[in-house]
């Protein structure tokens, strides 16, 4: 099972970095943030429907949850605006290798101390070895 997860994670990859170059080629005609909001709003048409036919939660719900939960679409905004307006300009490869390091950098510090909830994962010398080769691998790869 945990495969099928694993697959689906990189299905998902698969589909943000083809978000990136196509919002990257409309921010190139529309804007920036004007891209940022097409792109926000027609993903929001998607679910809502989505939500109305498929949903099984509960929506009002939001109300219970600490609001700091809610920041997600926002976060998710920024990142969206920030990959439409770096794209264009050093292409999707040295995009994709800064916002992974930048996942990655947070990760382990959300894993290392469980912030937000989460389980703790202890960083150890040989992750910390992984991250340092990972930020030299971005290094190499931006050079001329």
């Amino acid at each position: 099972m945990k495969w099928m997860y694993l697959l689906m994670s990189i299905v998902g990859g698969i589909a943000i970095g083809i978000q990136a170059i196509v919002n990257g080629g409309l921010g190139k005609k529309v804007g920036t943030i004007e891209a940022s909001f097409i792109s926000f709003l027609i993903g929001t048409i998607a679910l809502l429907f989505t939500m109305l036919f498929f949903g099984k939660g509960n929506f009002f719900a939001f109300n219970d949850v600490p609001k700091w939960q809610l920041i997600g679409g926002l976060l998710g905004a920024f990142y969206v605006f920030i990959m439409i307006m770096t794209v264009p300009k050093i292409g999707v490869t040295a995009a994709f290798f800064s916002i992974i390091a930048g996942q990655i950098l947070i990760a382990v510090i959300i894993d290392h101390f469980g912030l937000f909830g989460g389980q703790t994962y202890p960083l150890n010398i040989r992750k910390a070895i992984a991250i340092l080769l990972m930020f030299g691998s971005m290094y190499l790869f931006n050079q001329k």
